[in-house]
């Protein structure tokens, strides 16, 4: 029996789906999301004169109302186009200050739309709406992605002991473009707290950089400055990120050890430990079969927590009816923008809204969904709202001993 001790847990009991019909699947190429994503990219490449025309519309259409009451042009219409080109001066420094490298075109028209219905409110309201979006834009892409939220969870199970908790440090969706103050804030933390073992669930490389030889030779930097007494394990993430060529080359060059499809027993202070990888297809009728293979009592035994690295938590549903004792996972980035009441906007799952971050019991097993570390890439602004950068150390341990 095991649990986790921590607030705010959802409980779920939920039938895993069959999705033997299903043709996209999140995380593979192809998808609807992915193909809107890398579509959108192709407008980068714009000229700059006929996006300053589309953001002068843009400015036109948002004083469009006052002209039609009172024929003349507001001047919210010049206040706003200062603020399209704010935004755009903001986006393109990003770059330059080595934070994140999206692309500022296509992310400043978006922002210009979502403004243009702000600048229809009554004469002040608008200009404070406004000056609110600016206010917004240097936090979504400016402070939080580089907020690293570092905390605590503890599993307890009777089939752990010993007089010290386990230190297990979960870190999951790097999506890394190149070592940013990001990447070195989080190796700085990763010494600092010193864990036991690490375990990482997936999505190394930022999706506009999946064949970029800087980014590869940072991700692989990156993993070589990790390093704890019990191993670096972990399993790769969606197919349309972590290509086998690369995840494969990665292990060899660094601590990371891949389970790909395996299992590995690791006895430790606590008790035993069996790490279930299995690599993720987003197609859980396939990787269900995987996971009853690792099952299978020639590789695993019913001493050892059963905990499973995959990086979709929609594998959930299935993993809680195969006696998993815990599973780990990522992918959804939490939503990387939520909102009060409503949560993530988008969470990238089989099973909508049902998983979106945090802390779980599934069927009564425990998971926990990492919003992840990096953000998507291509045409996807490099911006995280209500959604920090998380680090999640666990302290597992006996349940005769919690503390």
């Amino acid at each position: 029996m095991a649990v986790l001790l921590c607030s705010m847990t959802k409980i779920i009991k939920i039938k895993p789906k069959s999705f033997k019909n299903t043709k996209y699947f999140p995380g593979c190429a192809g998808n609807p999301f992915d193909r809107v994503l890398h579509s959108l990219e192709k407008l980068e490449n714009i000229p700059s004169l006929v996006m300053n025309i589309l953001l002068i519309l843009l400015a036109l259409l948002g004083g469009l109302p006052y002209y039609l009451k009172n024929q003349s042009i507001p001047l919210m219409t010049g206040a706003l186009a200062m603020f399209f080109f704010l935004d755009y001066i903001l986006l393109s420094i990003l770059p330059a200050s080595r934070r994140s490298f999206g692309p500022p075109k296509v992310v400043t028209l978006i922002l210009a739309c979502l403004r243009v219905p702000f600048a229809w409110l009554p004469a002040g309201w608008n200009l404070g709406f406004e000056i609110a979006g600016t206010l917004l834009v240097i936090y979504g892409f400016y402070i939080e992605p580089f907020w690293l939220d570092v905390h605590q969870k503890s599993f307890i199970s009777s089939k752990l002991s010993g007089d010290q908790p386990l230190r297990v440090l979960h870190i999951s969706d790097l999506h890394i473009e190149r070592l940013t103050r990001r990447e070195k804030s989080i190796i700085e933390k990763v010494k600092q707290l010193s864990p036991d073992m690490i375990l990482f669930t997936g999505d190394v490389l930022n999706l506009s950089y999946i064949h970029d030889s800087i980014a590869q030779s940072d991700a692989i930097s990156f993993f070589n400055q990790l390093s704890a007494p019990l191993g670096v394990y972990g399993v790769s993430g969606s197919p349309a990120v972590d290509f086998p060529e690369f995840f494969s080359r990665l292990s060899r060059s660094t601590p990371l050890q891949w389970l790909n499809n395996e299992s590995f027993l690791i006895d430790t202070p606590t008790g035993l430990i069996n790490l279930l990888g299995v690599t993720c297809t987003h197609n859980p009728d396939l990787d269900q079969q995987t996971l009853s293979e690792l099952l299978d009592v020639k590789h695993t035994t019913n001493d050892a927590i059963k905990l499973l690295l995959y990086h979709s938590p929609d594998l959930s549903p299935n993993s809680s009816q195969l006696g998993v004792d815990l599973q780990l996972s990522g992918h959804t980035h939490g939503g990387q923008v939520r909102l009060p009441l409503i949560g993530a906007l988008f969470a990238g799952s089989l099973y909508g809204k049902h998983f979106e971050a945090g802390r779980y019991i599934v069927n009564g097993m425990p998971l926990y969904i990492s919003r992840g570390l990096g953000m998507e890439g291509a045409i996807a602004p490099r911006v995280r709202f209500l959604c920090r950068p998380e680090l999640i150390l666990w302290k597992f341990c006996g349940s005769n001993n919690q503390n």
